[in-house]
């Protein structure tokens, strides 16, 4: 429970309290897991973080209001009330989840929210762009908020073994242990979304899970969130491979960035030949990020633009 103290000065305390503190017993009736405590010209907010806030919101504008007017009633402390929760309402609108550490988990790009609303649309979605854009963040938020909801059983996160420009085959251990560094921005993103000790239990009893592409081959994946990262380093036959594992109820988002193949030469992007195969079948959406959607440091953009300039992708995606 954290605590925040608040001074009033130059203030009648009858005019802003009301007779008998009425007007603090109207706020605190709004927020019965907090309190609200008033020694003459002090008043003492504990609770939520969440909670806090925005009681001290609706006193500041009370204040703001007695400056003006003089004087406080019950029926103004309703209407700032009911002001803040129309407001909390707008901001909490887009709101996927509530992280770990606190903080809110929402898309804050136009094509973030693009991806959110497509995935809704849709059950089956590719995210097209650069680095940086958050289709991974987003994907995995999405995903999370479905399992939380009890909209599917399980998440299934892969993508395929193909080295950036290093050699899995010095890595120790089994594929899976080879491969989990480059899953590394996942689960960062879980890390962020997920208790540590829930997130282990929900690995362990399959509920989530994270493996290499080739993992997927023989199954039928029912009542799942599937996210295929790094789609642009798979071949043609591993892409279809994987889009027909889909299963009854189950949504998948495809990430790839088609200007970072790490393909062998002459292999050509099976996400690319997906795009061009699957381009105007009912039911798939296509959103595509560019470097204004970057939410990294604000250099990226421009590194992202630079590069683009210099160097044309191998293969250019025909758009939808």
């Amino acid at each position: 429970m954290v605590e925040k103290i608040i001074t009033l000065q130059n203030i009648s305390l009858l005019d802003f309290y009301g007779v008998e503190n009425k007007n603090l017993s109207e706020l605190s009736s709004h927020f019965p897991t907090s309190k609200i405590i008033s020694r003459g010209n002090v008043i003492r907010i504990k609770g939520e973080t969440k909670d806090i806030i925005r009681i001290n919101d609706i006193l500041n504008s009370l204040l703001d209001h007695y400056h003006k007017f003089g004087k406080v009633t019950e029926e103004n402390v309703k209407s700032y009330i009911e002001r803040d929760t129309q407001e909390e309402m707008i901001a909490t609108e887009n709101v996927l989840i509530y992280g770990t550490r606190g903080f809110v988990i929402k898309p804050k790009t136009p094509n973030q929210k693009k991806l959110v609303e497509a995935i809704h649309k849709n059950d089956l979605v590719f995210a097209l762009g650069p680095a940086g854009t958050g289709k991974t963040y987003i994907s995995v938020a999405l995903a999370v908020k479905a399992l939380k909801n009890k909209e599917v059983k399980k998440i299934i996160i892969t993508r395929p073994a193909v080295e950036a420009g290093e050699t899995l085959g010095f890595l120790p251990g089994d594929l899976k242990e080879k491969i989990d560094p480059y899953l590394r921005p996942v689960y960062d993103a879980l890390d962020d979304m997920i208790p540590f000790e829930k997130l282990k239990y929900y690995q362990e009893n399959r509920i989530i899970e994270i493996a290499p592409l080739a993992y997927m081959r023989g199954r039928t994946l029912n009542d799942a969130f599937i996210l295929l990262d790094e789609a642009q380093n798979t071949n043609p036959m591993q892409i279809k491979m994987f889009l027909t594992r889909m299963g009854p109820n189950s949504k998948v988002i495809i990430n790839g960035d088609l200007s970072q193949i790490d393909l062998p030469k002459h292999t050509r992007s099976g996400l690319h030949e997906a795009i061009e195969i699957l381009n105007h079948v009912k039911g798939i959406s296509f959103v595509h990020f560019s470097s204004k959607d970057v939410i990294r440091h604000k250099i990226v953009k421009d590194i992202i633009d630079a590069y683009g300039k210099a160097y044309q992708p191998t293969e250019k995606p025909h758009e939808s």
